[in-house]
């Protein structure tokens, strides 16, 4: 499993998750930030941020 706040790269956002894979939490974090931050789309030094951020869950 592998877990992911939100807050580590957008500070002051609590949002959290918990999946099986890197790609599930990255389709989360994609609905998350259409929907929450109004990102249409993910830029690529942010989809780097995120990766650094997943973290597996112990």
């Amino acid at each position: 499993m592998k877990s992911f706040a939100c807050g580590d790269v957008v500070p002051g956002c609590e949002a959290r998750w918990v999946c099986s894979t890197d790609d599930e939490i990255l389709v989360q974090v994609g609905a998350h930030a259409a929907s929450v931050h109004g990102l249409t789309e993910l830029p690529a030094e942010l989809v780097a941020s995120v990766h650094k951020a997943i973290h597996p869950v112990s």
